[in-house]
Formats: structure tokens, sequence, C-alpha cells
């Protein structure tokens, strides 16, 4: 017999209740139990980011935790960023920046980035002061790529700070 657990997660909005065995990782619970499959799984080990979801707006390595552990937790993967077809600011500035490549790790990177500017946002209020190129290339590193050499990572997360500060001094 199975020792598994009945859990209640809010993912992007929507609520789900299921049972989840202990020793499922969430990432797994996302991808197979409820079919969030941009939820990528690389190395399985928590260093590539890959998986990276938010939690609680949080940033979290989905490999990492355990799915019983999102009980009564608010979950965001990169299916919740986009609005139907059109893409969210973030994700539109990785496409127009070339912040993507072969796309493996990009679900993470614009988890991670999104839970920075959130973050960010948050701590600073109205945040007046743009990050910089360093601070952004600090957040990134966190997350690994084989393709894209970060420098369209770096300025999309740049060009979205600055797009939304802009609509906040409005």
């Amino acid at each position: 017999m199975k020792d598994t657990h009945l859990i209640r997660v809010r993912v992007n909005g929507r609520e789900h209740e299921l049972a989840v065995e202990s020793r499922r990782t969430l990432a797994d619970m996302l991808r197979h139990d409820l079919g969030y499959t941009g939820t990528h799984l690389g190395c399985e080990h928590g260093i590539c980011g890959a998986c990276t979801v938010l939690v609680n707006g949080e940033p979290a390595r989905a490999c990492l935790m355990f799915g019983v552990q999102a009980d009564g937790q608010d979950v965001a993967t990169v299916e919740g960023l986009a609005d139907g077809e059109d893409l969210s600011d973030l994700q539109q500035a990785f496409s127009d920046r070339h912040g993507l490549q072969c796309g493996f790790c990009t679900p993470g990177f614009l988890m991670l980035a999104e839970g920075y500017l959130a973050e960010r946002q948050a701590r600073d209020g109205a945040a007046d002061a743009e990050p910089s190129e360093q601070e952004i290339r600090e957040v990134v590193a966190a997350n690994l790529c084989r393709c894209t050499g970060y420098q369209g990572i770096v300025e999309a997360v740049l060009d979205t700070a600055r797009q939304r500060l802009a609509r906040e001094a409005r």
C-alpha cells in the first residue's frame, strides 16, 4: 500500500484536491498528476533551476520539494504567466531579446525572474530605481542555460523591469 496524502493546492489560481504519494516531488505532481508540463526536470538535484516554480510568490525548486509540502499553498507555473494566447510582458521580452534558444531552461528562468521582479517591487514599493545589470546577472546565475550565454535573458529581465517601472510611474 502506497503512503498517500490528500492535499489541496492552488496552481495558477485553480484549486486542486488530489492524493499524492509522500515520496513524489512537486515537479512530478505538477507534471504527471496535474498536467502542468511546463515545469521541466533537468538535473533533479536542484542545481539547474529548470524546475523553478513560485510557491506563495517565492521561487522554489520543484524537484527538491515534495508534493505534500504544497498542501494549502499557492503554486505558480509557467503556464500561469500568459493570459490565454497573450504572452506576459516577461515572456514577450524573452522572445524579443532572444533570451531563449532550445527553450528547455526557459520556464525556470521565467519563474525565477517573475519571482525576483515581484519581490523587488514588494520590497521597494514603486521601486523608483531600475535594477542594475549586475543585480540581474546575480539572480539569473542561479539557473543554468547551455544555449544562450545569458545576455538575452539579462536584457529581457532588465527590459521588463524598466517597462513595469514606467507603468507604475504613470
